[in-house]
This record gives C-alpha cells, structure tokens and sequence, in this order.
C-alpha cells in the first residue's frame, strides 16, 4: 500500500511542485525590495485610491512584460546590454530617490513622480528590471518555461500584496524606504557585476543576507504618530 503511494505521488511529479515551491519562496524573498520600489513609486500621488489603481494596472503590464521576459530569456541572457540597460536604469532609480529631493523643504525624500499615467509604466519598467535577475536566478533552477512562468505569475501576486503592505509601512518606520533603495542599489550593482564579470555571480544567499540586514535596519525605528488632544 505504502509502496503504491510513493509510486503515485513520483508518477505524479512530485519533484515539479517542489521546484515551483523554491520558485514561489524565491520571488518572495527576492520580491521584498522590488516590492518597496514600487510601493514608493506609487506612494508620489496621496490619494490611495490612485495608489491602488497605478498599482494593479501597473503591475498588469509587469506581468505581461514578465511573461514576455520569460519565454525570451534563452535568446535575452546571449546579451549583455539588456542587463546592463536594467543596471544603470535601477542605480537611476536610486539616485533619483536621495538626490532629487535635495531642494525640498521637508526631510522626507521622495521619487517626483507626479501623475497616475506616468507611475503606470514605471511600475512596470522597475518589475522588469528586477525580473532580469529572478528569471535568470529560476533558469538555473529549471528550465521548464510552464514552471517559470507559474512561479513568475505567483510572484506577481505576492508583489501586488507586498506593495499595498509596504505603502503603509513607509509612513510608519523611519528608515524603511531608505534601506529599501539601498537593496534597490545593491541589486543594481549586481546585475552591473554580471555584465563585467560573467564568470562572478553573487550567490543568491549573500543577496538574501544583505536584504535581510538592511530590512531589519529599515524597521529598526518607528514613526511616533501624535495623539490629536483637541477633540
């Protein structure tokens, strides 16, 4: 009976949705800096329900551009500009957040978006960007593109629900945007690494490691929300 069991479950392909399973946990982890980019990127309009409208259309056309990666990966990775192109377009991405901000009256930095239909392809572009390291990451995982794409397509839904989170995170800790466009910076870096060493690759567990310390720093201090005496 036992020995029927195991032979279901091997004939079954176990095995596949363990490999979908380290998919799934790999967008997650890989995710939570993604995740706080657009999180700020569709934080620049204060009404939450243009937040929550550049988010899911945006994050649409990030599938679809994510999909399209995907099936074109084995043809994208022979050339290194597009690597590069996402490299210098995520070190942008942190250097427009803690330099174009330097003639605000405020402390709070901020990325200068001003418009929903201008965040919309932002979103997109930035999970693009990303996506050139996680897809590259689960091609050396499997090669079954289905599997891929299940597990990109699951990413996209944790992403969506990881974003909302972290909108309202960043108005209460402190350091939480920062330490998120530095691992912003650091993935940036990465992919620029690959371009001029291919044979050096940045194990995925340093990646995790650097993301966990600086998170942990970004939660470190939260904001003191003043008590309203008057009514």
């Amino acid at each position: 009976m036992l020995e029927n069991i195991v032979d279901y479950f091997t004939d079954a392909g176990v095995e596949v949705y363990l490999i979908l399973l380290v998919l799934v946990l790999l967008e997650a982890v890989l995710s939570a800096d993604n995740a706080i980019a657009l999180a700020a990127i569709a934080k620049s309009v204060e009404d939450p329900k243009s937040q929550r409208q550049a988010l899911n259309i945006g994050l649409v056309g990030a599938y679809i551009l994510r999909i399209a990666l995907i099936f074109a990966a084995t043809w994208v990775i022979k050339y290194w500009q597009f690597e590069l192109l996402g490299a210098m377009y995520l070190l942008w991405l942190v250097f427009n957040y803690f330099y174009s901000s330097q003639d605000r009256d405020d402390d709070h930095r901020a990325l200068g978006f001003k418009s929903v239909w201008q965040i919309i392809p932002t979103i997109a572009i930035t999970d693009l960007a990303f996506s050139l390291d996680s897809v590259t990451s689960a091609i050396a995982i499997t090669e079954d593109t289905w599997l891929i794409v299940a597990g990109g397509t699951i990413g996209i839904v944790i992403l969506r629900f990881l974003a909302g989170l972290f909108i309202r995170w960043l108005q209460e800790y402190t350091y939480l945007e920062d330490a998120g466009f530095i691992t912003v910076g650091f993935v940036g870096l990465r992919l620029l690494l690959k371009v001029w060493l291919p044979d050096y690759l940045i194990p995925e567990w340093v990646t995790i490691a650097v993301v966990a310390i600086f998170f942990t720093w970004g939660f470190s201090k939260k904001e003191l929300v003043e008590s309203d005496d008057s009514e």
